[in-house]
């Protein structure tokens, strides 16, 4: 990973870089930064659990994932997609909603390899718990 920057990891690759770096500050002395960085860390898989475990309606998941709600139905009711909800009234869970090429991707790499603004924040928080430590 390049410093100051996430070196293109996503968002879900975070929890696992933050590790990697904790190991890094440890072998040099740095305990507290380290058990910061595993606390964000473990609070991060946490939300990511959580978001692909929250379920959405078919008109919902149509909205983010690019197809059509009666399309999602149909790969519903065909057992494609598994039913999150109940028969008649069918739910999505985020993980298995599938998405259009068309529809923006929120982890894509940022064009002609310049940092993202999400991962220039990610590195920013980052630098900033290792410099400040957790309050």
């Amino acid at each position: 990973m390049k410093p100051g920057l996430t070196g293109g990891v996503s968002v879900e690759g975070l929890p696992g870089a933050w590790r990697k770096r904790a190991k890094a500050l440890r072998r040099y002395g740095g305990e507290r930064p380290a058990v910061a960085l595993e606390a964000c860390a473990a609070e991060l898989e946490t939300a990511l659990r959580d978001r692909d475990e929250t379920t959405l309606s078919l008109t919902e998941a149509a909205r983010e994932s690019g197809y059509t709600a009666d399309h999602l139905g149909r790969l519903v009711r065909d057992g494609r997609i598994p039913n999150a909800g109940r028969p008649g009234a069918p739910r999505i869970a985020r993980v298995h909603l599938p998405r259009k090429a068309t529809a923006p991707v929120p982890d894509a790499p940022g064009l002609a390899g310049k940092p993202r603004s999400r991962e220039i924040a990610n590195a920013q928080i980052v630098q900033s718990i290792i410099q400040k430590g957790i309050e």
